[in-house]
């Protein structure tokens, strides 16, 4: 099977009384639901629900040459409840399953799926669809709101996430001048401590949040906004909860049945087996879904790394080479570029984004270069890298210089998303406030002229929630975002701070449009470590960003930086600004440029550097200034 005749064919599918297919078989003044499930290795399959009292000898299942189970239930209508009975090849009894391909389920903890109707969302995004694939070049803005949705705002019990609080989201994500909402994983999952990286329903949104249709409108409304909607898609493991894959037909189906090959050690989780072609069909077909269905832009394929290499986390005699005798997981490349074609293929304009963390080369090349056909790569070294320079204190930063550069090393290798992830924010590891040295002033100015380094630096931007308001405590999946902070002016700065520099990303071509051309990037200050300053140049066309960073608490007067255009260099953007809380000082508005050569130029400015401050200079034309007071 395809994937999208497995889309067509699997799972449960209402029939109206007028479907051929019901009046061919005799019955065609009565409706129902046809069922299908793959389970080649059971002995009997029965479909079993609230319809039938649950009993598996109302309803059996007729198999198919393909492994597939399947049957007409008369009457049966969408919201019944369903699961599946199995028995083994040896005819066990198995614990009642859900399916595989169910497009909703029950609220957790219970576990049954559910008829889901086959009539299609009445989409009112069709403005953003013809435009979406030239606003998601490597050429345009991408500033992403990592979202986990049922954290972001603790509204009263009875409300529902993506009707009642997802508009509020999306007006916030919209004022705040973010250019996606990234969802952490939405697919079902029966534990919520998962955040949704253990899911067993991955062709049905979490019933936590509300309906397919809900999450269909949510994504709607995010498109009318002018929102891209990117979703965490987890094609790595699945949990060994009793209702879900594992063992499904009393077999390792979908999994490897060798622990070496099929268990996770970090996770305790089973790795599907990819070298099946029903199992990379499933997958790849869930993959279509959300972006088909669901109008979803992109997704962002979590746990990457794990699945390329065969001893991740593993020691020695606890993994299987490949057959070259080698650690690459030859089945999972094969994979991701199936998923590239089909993507490309069949949902034109939306993106793959891999979260990989290692150096594997060509993520983001295309297969017929050799790569494995993402679109994006998040660029975990530089968020270690410069997290770990900004946890110093400032005294012991010229020791660390190279943590804030090194990333440029490699800029060019990949399309990067430079990302500072919910990942960095729990288990101990703190707010990215807290993680910032010195008093409460000196940790929110570090801050701020961090953000303002990452958003002057190439790449794409992302952002977990609570960061853009300096949440001081860590994330937690059963609170809130802590927006009662925006009360104290410095938390109030902080985010009107990320808002700016949303805005003046998204004007400035020459903050966004390079990102891929290496001719577009240049250093005017990278070994000032004894200062700790660091300043380069964005350029596009006639248009130069000049980049300055005083990564120090010390103010430094008539700071010469040679600068490659003569004229005026606006100050556009100063992070140490009395609106983002800092203690203003700047440069008047702008500086001229002297004839004094520097740094390779016949021309240098002499600038003042706050203190724990980033500046944005621009030279040429100059956008607009953005200062909306932000709301939730």
């Amino acid at each position: 099977m395809t994937p999208l005749s497995m889309l067509a064919r699997m799972g449960a599918h209402p029939v109206p009384p007028t479907d051929p297919d019901v009046r061919d078989a005799g019955q065609a003044q009565v409706g129902g639901t046809r069922f299908a499930v793959w389970a080649p290795n059971a002995s009997g399959v029965a479909v079993v629900g609230d319809f039938n009292g649950w009993d598996g000898r109302r309803h059996p299942m007729l198999p198919g040459d393909d492994g597939v189970w399947e049957c007409f239930v008369p009457g049966v209508e969408p919201g019944a409840l369903y699961k599946f009975e199995l028995h083994d090849r040896h005819g066990h009894l198995l614990p009642l399953k859900s399916d595989p391909f169910a497009r909703q389920f029950e609220l957790p903890p219970a576990t049954a799926s559910v008829v889901c109707d086959d009539e299609p969302f009445p989409w009112g995004d069709d403005a953003w669809m013809q435009k979406r694939a030239e606003g998601q070049t490597p050429e345009a803005p991408m500033s992403i709101y990592e979202v986990h949705a049922g954290s972001w705002l603790d509204d009263a019990a009875d409300l529902v996430m993506w009707r009642d609080t997802g508009p509020k989201l999306i007006r916030y994500a919209r004022q705040m001048g973010f250019t996606h909402i990234e969802l952490m994983p939405v697919t079902e999952h029966p534990f919520g401590g998962s955040w949704g990286y253990q899911p067993v329903g991955l062709f049905a949104p979490t019933s936590r949040y509300g309906t397919p249709g809900d999450f269909a409108r949510f994504i709607n409304d995010c498109h009318q906004a002018g929102l891209g909607v990117i979703m965490d898609w987890v094609p790595a493991h699945f949990p060994d909860d009793p209702h879900g894959l594992a063992h499904f037909d009393g077999t390792a189906l979908f999994e490897h049945a060798d622990p070496r090959q099929g268990l996770h050690p970090d996770w305790d989780t089973h790795i599907y087996n990819l070298g099946r072609n029903e199992v990379r069909a499933f997958l790849i077909a869930s993959a279509l879904h959300w972006l088909r269905e669901f109008h979803v832009d992109a997704l962002r394929v979590d746990a990457v790394a794990s699945m390329l290499y065969l001893d991740y986390s593993r020691e020695p005699g606890q993994w299987i080479p490949n057959r070259y005798g080698g650690n690459h997981n030859l089945d999972a490349i094969d994979f991701f570029r199936e998923l590239h074609a089909a993507v490309e293929e069949h949902c034109p304009g939306t993106l793959l984004i891999a979260e990989e963390s290692t150096a594997w080369p060509g993520v983001t090349a295309t297969p017929e270069n050799g790569g494995l056909g993402f679109d994006y790569k998040w660029n975990m070294g530089w968020m270690h890298d410069t997290l770990s320079y900004m946890q110093h204190d400032p005294v012991h930063r010229r020791h660390h210089h190279d943590a804030m550069t090194f990333g440029m090393v490699y800029a060019w290798s990949e399309r990067f998303i430079l990302p500072l992830s919910h990942d960095e924010v729990v288990h101990g590891k703190g707010a990215l406030l807290n993680k910032m040295p010195g008093d409460v002033w000196q940790r929110f100015a570090n801050l701020r002229a961090y953000f303002g380094f990452m958003w002057g630096h190439p790449g794409k931007k992302l952002l977990f929630m609570g960061g853009e308001t300096g949440q001081p405590a860590e994330w937690d999946h059963d609170g809130s975002v802590d927006w009662d902070v925006l009360t104290q002016p410095l938390h109030a700065g902080l985010q009107r701070l990320v808002q700016d520099l949303n805005h003046m990303y998204c004007e400035v071509p020459a903050l966004h449009a390079t990102d891929h051309n290496p001719a577009s990037f240049s250093w005017a200050v990278a070994d000032d470590a004894q200062n700790s300053v660091f300043a380069f140049c964005r350029h596009h066309g006639d248009v130069n960003a000049l980049i300055v960073s005083n990564m120090t608490p010390v103010q430094r007067v008539r700071y010469r930086i040679g600068v490659p255009a003569a004229g005026q260099w606006g100050e556009w953007l100063n992070t140490d600004a009395s609106l983002y809380g800092g203690s203003n000082v700047g440069n008047f508005g702008g500086v001229e440029t002297e004839p004094v050569p520097l740094h390779g130029h016949a021309q240098s400015i002499a600038i003042t550097l706050p203190p724990l401050a980033t500046l944005f200079f621009l030279h040429g034309t100059a956008p607009s200034n953005h200062h909306a007071e932000p709301t939730t």
